[in-house]
């Protein structure tokens, strides 16, 4: 999908003031070695690229930071030069998303914004485990250059059977998706959270699963995300998960 907007604060994952840092080294997940394999490359990979992402949109923020005026919107020029990066979920939000997949048996999973599949693998991984006929990733990624790299990750982990990714705009890509989900996580542009999570509402599962990214560094942003996950009518109980950026962690009633 398309990039967050402000992915300055996004590739910096500023933390809120008061926020608890949740990066500290964690045990190492029982991942079988050739998904371990692929992760610790593509995660290496996201590393890297953190210094040329926060120097690019820097360069374009500051002269509108001279005139007191927004940051720069994601324009077709920064599309193409976000186009061969990966924009990876961190790697502890992604053992944690592993985790609350695992808890409840997770076997039919949505993913909205798959990129190169770095968080998606670790999703697939999760429904593989699950077990069961079905259990399968359903992502969505816009970029067709970026859909392509991930279907071969999926396939470098051997996760290939777990997951479908399909190209094009979610509102459309996942309008098929049948129910009962057990877990979704969002991770797209950010205008895309609310018609997403309203759209998806109806066919989760009782006790299932909805996450989403920098929710509180972006807290703004997401406010109608926020506003309709956080109110009991719409039959939810959410809270903010500490880590940087905010991860909102939604449970369907």
């Amino acid at each position: 999908m398309l990039p967050k907007t402000c992915l300055v604060g996004a590739a910096g994952h500023v933390p809120q003031r008061g926020a608890v840092s949740m990066t500290a080294p964690m045990a190492a997940l029982a991942l079988d070695p050739k998904v371990s394999g692929v992760l610790e490359e593509l995660h290496r990979k996201s590393r890297r690229e953190l210094p040329s992402l926060v120097g690019y949109f820097l360069l374009r923020a500051i002269p509108r930071w001279i005139r007191w005026q927004r940051s720069p919107e994601i324009d077709e020029q920064a599309q193409s030069f976000l186009s061969d990066k990966l924009i990876a979920l961190a790697q502890d939000k992604c053992e944690f998303c592993y985790l609350m997949c695992r808890s409840i048996a997770a076997r039919r999973i949505v993913e909205v914004g798959s990129s190169f599949a770095v968080s998606t693998i670790y999703l697939a991984a999760a429904a593989r485990e699950s077990g069961g006929e079905g259990a399968l990733v359903i992502g969505t990624e816009i970029d067709s250059r970026k859909v392509a790299f991930a279907r071969r990750n999926l396939e470098r982990a051997g996760l290939s059977a777990f997951a479908d990714i399909r190209l094009g705009d979610a509102r459309r890509t996942l309008l098929d998706v049948e129910g009962p989900i057990d877990f979704v996580l969002i991770d797209s542009w950010i205008p895309l959270a609310r018609p997403m999570i309203e759209m998806l509402a109806p066919r989760l599962r009782r006790g299932a699963i909805v996450v989403c990214d920098n929710t509180g560094q972006f807290s703004k942003q997401y406010r109608d995300y926020l506003d309709y996950v956080r109110s009991p009518e719409n039959g939810f109980r959410s809270t903010q998960i500490p880590y940087r950026g905010g991860l909102e962690l939604s449970v369907r009633c």
